[in-house]
């Protein structure tokens, strides 16, 4: 599941958290199982999120990734199984070797978290969940951390094309939900802007940016992703 951590500004790394406590695990897929029952005796659909990092392996490391993954991610899809749905959300993607995960190589175009610019990880995240658990897909979370309004388009536009493509295959997807509505205060500071919407933590004057207005024309059908 996602990540880890920093203070402040510093730069997160994706994909680099300890495995959860296995005995944590056990009660926390328990909990899930219980929680299941519970909403089903009043009609409602029921799952729940998992952040997949999109670890992929250099050749070698393929045994490393699964053994790496499986404590982190897919321990929790495969608690899915059974559900009525499963939630992702996902924003980058994690090179592991032989010795492990690497964070985002230099050169890559990165984000204010310090990730990876990477528009298909949720597409990705997506197909993986659905191949694990056999069902629904809903997206969760999806979105860029940046300055940047006209590269938050560019990176959103790609992710939708991405997971288009995949819908086109077959995947069941049921839903988009996109990370954030605001600017807010998250991963210790206001310094990761994420919103569609502007917010002045001082003055709490709320701004609606370019990307508001180009998602919700996206969906309301009015734009489309090759525009």
């Amino acid at each position: 599941m996602m990540i880890t951590a920093a203070k402040g500004t510093e730069q997160l790394q994706a994909g680099s958290m300890h495995a959860p406590d296995p005995v944590a695990t056990e009660h926390l897929v328990a909990a899930h199982r219980r929680a299941v029952e519970l909403v089903r005796t009043v009609g409602v659909p029921v799952g729940w999120p998992v952040a997949p990092q999109q670890f992929f392996a250099d050749p070698g490391a393929e045994e490393v990734l699964r053994e790496y993954a499986y404590p982190r991610e897919t321990v929790f899809l495969e608690a899915a199984r059974g559900d009525d749905f499963v939630g992702v959300q996902a924003y980058t993607r994690t090179r592991i070797t032989v010795d492990g995960p690497l964070p985002a190589p230099d050169d890559a175009e990165k984000t204010l978290t310090g990730w990876e610019y990477y528009p298909p990880a949720i597409a990705e995240a997506a197909r993986l969940a659905h191949e694990i658990t056999g069902l629904p897909v809903l997206v969760s979370e999806n979105g860029i951390a940046t300055a940047d309004d006209a590269r938050r388009i560019d990176y959103t536009r790609d992710a939708l094309r991405a997971l288009h493509a995949e819908v086109e295959a077959g995947l069941p997807l049921i839903g988009y939900l996109h990370w954030s509505l605001l600017d807010n205060y998250e991963w210790g500071s206001y310094a990761p802007t994420f919103g569609l919407v502007a917010w002045d933590p001082e003055t709490f004057e709320r701004s609606p940016k370019p990307s508001l207005g180009w998602l919700g024309s996206v969906a309301r059908g009015e734009t489309s992703l090759d525009d």
